[in-house]
Parts: structure tokens; sequence; C-alpha cells
């Protein structure tokens, strides 16, 4: 094979081909069919050639640009492993980040007045992440590893103060601040820092319609499927247990329904909190019930969410920012709720297994009542099968669970008694709000 440089050709080419691309082309010649190949230089015009590299910038151009907005929009997982639920306290001095690791709290979030230099380097001695608002100091302090999230404005969803006062009295509250503008704010906070989540905490509006604290926008829930889309986690807080309101006092049950709610309306690609609460906050009368908060933490998570905040501060009848500590027993339940919510971090945070195949509840009457009134989910986890239920009343039941497969005899977890099952279910009884968790105790029978 060899080049014939008298048959090399000059012309202009239409087709997209780079300028000053050699194409070689096989051609016969001669009586004894000798292969020589022909080779064609094709210039492009200079029209042609810009021509070929501002398409070339453009697709590059688009490239980077789907890039970004890829990156931009896939919501990024907070650092924790499978096996660690993420349980938080609210708006607590970072002095104080020991104290609550102690009882089981792995998480901060929100800080006073920062995040400050000074607020980031205790934390980070403590070893205590946080999610926290985004400023000058989050993004550029050397201790901002210690930062897993940002933190947009809380209860934005509920009427806002007017700014300004007149001689002693507010102006008064004005408008919710509007879906729209807070998915901007999140766009510019992912924009500056793509890397980290970023949460929503909601108000009182995702569980309770009523609730006048919307202003002009109450009785509105049309507005929150438009407000999740300002974060990557969703949170929201209503205190039941502290409610003056005769309407809400003492119904644990919205804290399930707008979990379910929350969920509904974000998609399977954000991920659901809920803020507990543990202090009587503006009611002096309220009695704070240890076993009320595990009830709020375990109907939350057997409805879904997949992380806990818990509000500690109390306002009347006197200030208190860290509540637990000056109540011993109510910190040492709640470390106790901790330990055991961190103990099945593993279980909860596995897909849910669809064991259960009906629900039967009885009043203290033996009549029959509305399945509504218990939350039931179940998993299978080395080779084990676990049921997790809690009521939704505030009056005893009986409950009767059916399953798909029969699961022998079940362990109830932390209250040392065994249950029997009759065939494919088992009966149990709820006193007010009571949980019950279950674990098959053969191995081997719920093997995927």
């Amino acid at each position: 094979m060899h080049w014939d440089s008298a048959d090399k050709v000059r012309r202009r080419s239409a087709l997209p081909v780079a300028p000053g691309k050699y194409i070689d082309r096989p051609q016969k010649v001669g009586a004894g069919g000798t292969a020589r190949r022909t080779l064609i230089v094709r210039r492009a015009s200079k029209v042609a050639r810009l021509r070929y590299w501002w398409c070339a910038g453009r697709l590059i151009l688009l490239a980077v640009i789907g890039l970004a907005q890829t990156v931009l929009a896939a919501s990024p997982r907070l650092p924790f492993a499978d096996d660690v639920f993420p349980l938080a306290v609210w708006l607590q001095q970072p002095v104080h980040a020991q104290k609550y690791k102690n009882l089981g709290i792995n998480l901060y979030v929100g800080l006073w007045q920062g995040p400050t230099a000074a607020q980031l380097a205790t934390l980070k001695q403590a070893g205590m992440p946080v999610i926290c608002e985004q400023n000058e100091a989050g993004l550029s302090d050397r201790n901002r590893d210690i930062i897993i999230g940002w933190l947009q404005q809380d209860e934005p969803d509920n009427a806002q103060p007017l700014v300004g006062k007149i001689g002693a009295a507010r102006l008064g509250w004005g408008s919710p601040v509007s879906p729209a503008e807070m998915q901007e704010r999140y766009r510019a906070m992912r924009a500056r820092d793509p890397s980290r989540p970023v949460l929503l905490g909601l108000g009182k509006g995702v569980a309770w319609d009523s609730w006048k604290g919307r202003g002009n926008r109450t009785g509105h829930p049309e507005d929150y499927p438009q407000y999740v889309k300002a974060g990557d986690i969703l949170a929201f807080d209503i205190y039941p247990a502290a409610e003056t309101d005769p309407a809400l006092a003492g119904r644990l049950e919205v804290v399930a329904g707008g979990v379910k709610r929350l969920l509904a309306w974000a998609g399977p690609e954000r991920t659901v909190w809920n803020t507990i609460g543990t202090s009587k906050v503006k009611n002096p009368d309220a009695v704070v019930n240890p076993q009320h908060i595990r009830s709020q933490v375990w109907m939350s998570i057997i409805n879904g969410a997949r992380g806990i905040i818990y509000f500690v501060h109390q306002f009347e009848p006197r200030f208190v920012e860290a509540t637990w500590f000056e109540s011993p027993d109510i910190a040492a339940a709640i470390g106790r709720i901790n330990a055991e919510v961190q103990g099945l971090a593993k279980v909860i945070l596995s897909p849910a297994s669809g064991d259960i195949a009906s629900i039967g509840l009885r009043d203290e009457n033996l009549n029959p009542v509305p399945s509504t009134g218990i939350a039931v989910t179940s998993r299978r986890k080395d080779c084990r099968l676990y049921v997790f239920a809690t009521s939704l009343s505030s009056k005893p039941l009986r409950a009767g669970i059916q399953l798909r497969q029969a699961p022998g005899t079940l362990d109830v977890i932390g209250e040392g008694r065994p249950l029997p099952a009759s065939g494919k279910g088992f009966e149990d009884d709820f006193q007010s709000y009571a949980v019950h968790l279950y674990v098959s105790s053969a191995r081997n029978a719920f093997c995927e």
C-alpha cells in the first residue's frame, strides 16, 4: 500500500467533518488490480469551520448545564450510615452537645443567631453534626465540615410578623412566606452548596387545616405540595400534648396524620422527619408524659418518618431552653426511647415487607371499631419478622392482626413477654396510645 500524491483531491465538503480531517478511500488501479488508496483532504470554508466550532461549543455548554441541573435536582443524602437513625434536638446551645449525646442525640438542628465560628468549633470538638442556616461562616469556616445540611426559615407557612412597632404594640401579622419565595431560596442555597441537603420545617397546618396561625392561608392545604419543593428533608411540628385549643388538646393521633400527609406531598424523592414536643411549651397546665412522647415517636416512624427532632424549649410559666436537664426523669425516659429506636434502626430503615394482611379492632366492650385506630407496619430483617404497632386512640383497644404467613410465637420487645400466634394472626391489648413492638422468636422462617 502506498500513497499517490498525484491523486490527492482538494474539495469543500458539506458533511459534518472537522476541518482538515483526512479520509482515505480505497480504489483499484492498474491491470493487476493493485490496491491503492486515495487520500482526500476535506477543507471546510472559514464559515463552515466557525459553524462547526460554534455547534461543538454549544453542545459542550448544554452538557455542562445538564450536568449542573442533574446535580442540583438530585437530593444529597446525610452522611449517616444505613443503620443510624437521625435523632436531633432543636435550637440548643452547643455547650450542651455532650450531654445530649449521652441521651442518644446524634444531631443538632438550628443554631441561635448562627452558625458562628465559636459554635462550630464547640460542636466539632464534641463530634456533634449540625443542620443550620447558610451564612458566610457556615460556607467558609475551617470547621464547616461539622455542618451536614442547611436549614430553611422555620415555619414559613405560618403568618409572618409585620416589621416594626407602633408604640409598644406590634404592627400585627401578615401573610405566610409564599411557596414560590421558599422555592427560590432553596434554589439559591443549593446553588451555593449542592453537596448538602436542605431541611424545611413547616408548622401545624401540615396536620391541622383549621390552624388559625396561617392567617389568610388558613384552610388552604393545597399550598403544601408547593412548599415541599423548597427542601430535601421535610419536617413539621404540632404538639397536641401541650395544646390549649380543646379541638386539638391531647389528640396525639394528629401527629400520625400529619406525617402521612407530608409523606404523600413529599413524594419518594424527599425524606420526611417529624418534630416531637417534649415540654409544656406554652401551657403551664400540660403534663409531660414519657409514654406519650414514645407514642408520638413511634407513630411517626410507623407512618414513614425517617428522622425525629425533639423540641425541648418551654415558654410558660417561665422560659427554659433545655427542659430535659431540669427533669431527670424525662431525660432518662427519652434516653431509653432513643436507645430503643437506635437499636432497631437497621430494621426501621429497611423496606416495609407487606406482611400485614388485615387489622381488626374492638373496643373495651368488644364492639368492632374502625381499623384506623391503630398504625401498624412490618419488616423482615435477618430472617425474622418485625411488626411495629401503636394505638391512635385515647381509649383501650383490642387489636387482631392477621399476617400473610404464620409467625409462630412473637416476643414483645422491651416488655419481656411472649405472645403466641393463632395460625397467621395474633391479638393484643392496647391501652391509651400504647406502643407494642413484636419480633418473631424463630429464625429462618422469614428469610427473603
